[in-house]
Order: structure tokens, then sequence, then C-alpha cells
């Protein structure tokens, strides 16, 4: 699996925010926790609060929560948002028509083992049994 940069910084600031404790998380300490480029970071905060990942407030109280309990919030959830639902890979001819067989195996994988990890087991780095 081929993640975006942008998919990683949002998980890394998603596990932030999981992290953090409760209140909002202004982005500045976001971007210096996680080493993510301010403008980088906000247009990435702004998606994921568009899709209804994160709440925000404004103001000198204000930053960023998780909208829901981080052990609601499954790397799936992140990666849907930030990269869209995965593309079925192009039909495989001949010989090598088995192919196309082992990339949707790969494919339902790797997702099943991102739906099974939350961000609250990234916050206490534990992960499950995978």
């Amino acid at each position: 699996m081929r993640l975006s940069v942008r998919t990683q910084y949002a998980l890394r600031a998603a596990a932030e925010l999981a992290a953090a404790a409760p209140g909002p998380v202004p982005a500045e300490r976001i971007a210096a926790a996680q080493r993510i480029p301010r403008r980088f970071l906000d247009n990435i905060l702004l998606q994921m609060r568009r899709a209804g990942l994160i709440h925000s407030q404004r103001g000198p109280d204000g930053g960023y929560w998780l909208a829901r309990p981080a052990e609601q919030i499954t790397l799936a959830d992140v990666v849907l948002i930030m990269e869209g639902a995965p593309q079925d890979s192009e039909g495989f001819h001949g010989v090598a028509e088995p192919l196309g067989d082992v990339w949707t195996a790969l494919r339902d994988h790797e997702q099943a083992t991102l739906a099974e990890v939350t961000l609250a087991h990234i916050a206490a780095g534990s992960l499950p049994p995978l």
C-alpha cells in the first residue's frame, strides 16, 4: 500500500489528537510535535473537520479535538477521508488473470488491518494482535 505524504501527516495529526489531554489542541502544537509544515497541516485539518472526524474552535483557547472517542476511530477511517475509496485494479488477461485475485486479496488484507487498529491503539503504543 502506498500512502501519500498528506495521508501520513493526517494519521500523525490524528494520533497526536488521540494522545492529547481533553480539550482543544492548537494546530501549532500538532505541527511542532509531528514536524508537519503548518500550512500543509491546516489544509489537512480542514479536510478532516469537513469529513466530521474532528471538531475545531477558534480563539485563544481554540484548537482541534476528535469528534468521537479514539477507540471508535480506525486508521481506515483516516485513510478513507484522505485517499478516498480503494480503486479496483485493471483487469488482467490470459495467463496473468490470477494476479487480479492476488491484488484483491492484498487490498482486502490491508483494509482489514487498518480497520482493526484504532487511534487509541496508536496513542497507547500497543497494537492489537494483527
